[in-house]
């Protein structure tokens, strides 16, 4: 079992369920199950069942990530020993209903877009769990965007301050880094992007620019004839209510760090049966 699981269960059993301990035989044997009280898009479930399974408690029945689920669907069926169960419930379902968030978060957006530019998440995901929420934007169709420092290089204004400017950081990293890396920029100026776009970075980000910003950069690009050496990406203060406001701009990526860190987890309970 991944060793953040192990952590977690862990971390929530301390030196042991005192509680089960003391109001349940050990040898109790019961079915429980997990039931949804809220609608969206399921996700870590086989998560979930991989905790469960790691204390021998049997996963008799479950649905599939990714699929759409209503209040009172059944979600899991278990068998196990009753403390075991217990044991884990809490764990299970606080990683289930955060993924499931994320999922129906991630796939309302994606929904908005209808297919025309890509939404994507940031790394801005909780600390040691930022993996499954990774998966759960995946699950509700969103990309993962980076998963880690090493997976590509992403400039931003922290660099750029160090640095100088964006056009001497990119040319730096242009320089240094290797071939099969690709290189992204956040820039806040109409200058800066086009500079940018210019000199071929991979992605260039317009952070925090408001349409009539985008829409004048866009243009601009086209007019240079340089459009297509960048992919574009806008990110910073774009909602629900006025994401379709970008989409026909002509980016081609819209990133959205609150899809993980402001996403509402959907409202699980499991129940043992009498």
């Amino acid at each position: 079992m991944d060793k953040i699981l192990e952590y977690m269960l862990e971390e929530d059993e301390g030196f042991g369920d005192v509680t089960s301990n003391s109001v349940i035989d050990e040898s109790v044997e019961v079915s429980a199950h997990i039931v949804s009280k809220d609608e969206g898009i399921l996700a870590g479930i086989n998560v979930a069942k991989e905790l469960f399974e790691s204390k021998h408690v049997h996963v008799l029945f479950h649905l599939n990530d990714g699929c759409e689920i209503k209040k009172g669907d059944l979600l899991m069926y278990l068998r196990g020993n009753a403390r075991d169960i217990l044991l884990i419930e809490r764990t299970a379902l606080n990683l289930l209903m955060r993924m499931s968030g994320v999922a129906t978060a991630s796939n309302k957006y994606v929904d908005l877009v209808d297919g025309k530019v890509i939404i994507a998440g940031t790394r801005k995901t909780q600390p040691a769990i930022g993996k499954y929420d990774k998966m759960a934007l995946k699950i509700g169709g969103a990309d993962t965007h980076r998963f880690s420092l090493d997976d590509m290089l992403l400039i931003k204004d922290n660099h750029i301050a160090v640095v100088g400017s964006p056009l001497e950081a990119l040319k730096k990293a242009q320089k240094n880094a290797s071939f099969s890396k690709k290189i992204e920029i956040e820039v806040e100026t109409l200058d800066d992007a086009i500079a940018c776009v210019e000199n071929k970075a991979d992605i260039v980000m317009l952070d925090n620019m408001g349409c009539e910003q985008v829409s004048e950069v866009l243009d601009e690009l086209e007019k240079r004839n340089i459009r297509q050496n960048s992919l574009i990406e806008i990110s910073g203060g774009i909602n629900d209510g006025n994401i379709k406001d970008y989409v026909d701009l002509g980016v081609d990526i819209i990133s959205i760090g609150a899809l993980t860190h402001s996403s509402r987890s959907l409202d699980f309970s499991l129940k043992i049966e009498k």
